[in-house]
């Protein structure tokens, strides 16, 4: 495990429209508003043609190859992420969500680009005095986290 500290900053309350890209939106308005660490929750709907990251193909392959899908139609749904700066600085969000229509649900990362259907509330709690930061893997390839 590891571990930094944080503080509580701002908080913020944020109204997505319809046909925003919540990945997009959330990464402008932390550049904006000058937030460099952050952790969000979300609820909302999504639209068809979003696109989530489902998993690895293979859990434990040394070549990590990510699965999609795509919502076929308006789905619910609830998430919770974080907003890190990258090893440029700029402010990456990493967002999980749950999308959930009649019986079944699928979750997966928002990274790909999930579509506000009509609305999404967003509330964005501002980190201060943290040193986290993603930092790109070369075995995985990701920007993980760095506290």
């Amino acid at each position: 495990m590891r571990f930094s500290e944080a503080k509580q900053g701002r908080v913020f309350v944020i109204r997505l429209e319809d046909g925003d890209i919540i990945h997009e939106e959330i990464e402008n308005f932390a550049k904006e508003q000058s937030i460099s660490y952050g952790a969000l929750i979300i609820i909302g709907g999504a639209d068809t043609g979003s696109k989530l990251v489902v998993g690895p193909k293979n859990g434990r392959a040394t070549l990590i190859s990510p699965m999609e899908k795509m919502l076929t139609n308006v789905h619910e749904v609830t998430g919770t992420g974080t907003i890190f700066p990258n090893e440029k600085g700029t402010p990456v969000l990493h967002m999980h969500m749950a999308c959930g229509r009649e019986a079944s649900t699928i979750t997966g990362c928002v990274r790909k680009g999930v579509k506000v259907w009509h609305i999404m509330e967003v509330i964005l709690f501002e980190l201060t005095e943290s040193t986290g930061r993603r930092i790109l893997d070369t075995q995985t390839g990701f920007e993980l986290l760095e506290p």
